[in-house]
């Protein structure tokens, strides 16, 4: 039997993290290095990529950057190849590049904010766990997807109702794929957080009175940092969680039982 520590080790596997440059995918990542996965950092822009592969590096573990647009079908299926290329193949894949181009009523969202949203947060995660899966499937190996949601797919969501909209598709993806390729091997798991600390959240981090309005719904009474996203990734990553499949963790602290 394994020892507890041991069966959050993640010791030869490959792990992709989309959103990588910052914030809970950055924190995945270096989360996922330190418990000796090799790891692809993977969003837009290269050269934040590149900083977070030098402090992974520096910390000891093994990292690689490769820029994507998760909205673009060709980037997806050049980052899965990429990674294939440079260590052989792909365990993890952790959907957790999104957007929110847009903050305000449901009735009033532009067009082309409501596409972008669609095409990044749901599109983007379909094609990457379609692409991972099938390379799973056509080496016959087990392997896991992790979706990062949010608390707002699984309520209403007042001023952010296209993002919303997405992360409710998001978590219903997730449940058809692990109930299709579970038995595969195949873990398909989602984690809902509650607000965190990122610069994707800054619209209500650093609004006062949205801050002290969801703080105060809060069971915990503070907002989370990327950090406290961290074990929860590890556990439906890890062998720890080989159990897990078609399930929604919600880390909020509390929020969503009042």
């Amino acid at each position: 039997m394994s020892s507890p520590e041991s069966m959050f080790r993640l010791d030869g596997k490959v792990a992709i993290v989309t959103g990588a440059s910052r914030g809970i995918g950055e924190a995945i990542a270096a989360a996922f290095a330190a418990q000796g996965a090799k790891v692809i950092v993977a969003s837009r822009k290269l050269a934040d990529l590149e900083q977070v592969c030098a402090r992974i590096t520096a910390a000891g573990g093994t990292a690689r950057a490769i820029a994507c647009h998760a909205g673009k079908p060709e980037d997806i299926r050049a980052l899965v190849a990429g990674t294939v290329a440079a260590f052989g193949t792909v365990d993890i894949l952790v959907n957790n590049a999104a957007t929110n181009p847009y903050f305000g009523p449901l009735v009033q969202t532009p067009e082309s904010a409501f596409d972008k949203t669609f095409e990044v947060n749901v599109k983007g995660y379909f094609l990457a766990a379609c692409e991972v899966i099938k390379h799973l499937q056509e080496r016959n190996k087990p392997g896991v997807i992790l979706n990062i949601a949010s608390i707002n797919g699984l309520r209403g969501a007042p001023l952010q109702g296209a993002y919303g909209m997405t992360k409710a598709a998001v978590l219903s993806m997730t449940q058809t794929l692990a109930a299709e390729v579970g038995g595969q091997g195949i873990r398909v798991n989602a984690i809902a957080p509650g607000l965190v600390e990122t610069r994707f959240a800054s619209a209500i981090v650093h609004n006062e009175e949205l801050l002290k309005h969801v703080v105060g719904r809060t069971p915990l009474g503070r907002h989370a940092q990327p950090s406290e996203i961290v074990g929860g990734a590890l556990f439906l990553a890890s062998d720890a969680g080989s159990y897990v499949n078609g399930h929604t963790l919600v880390i909020d602290g509390g929020m969503t039982i009042t």
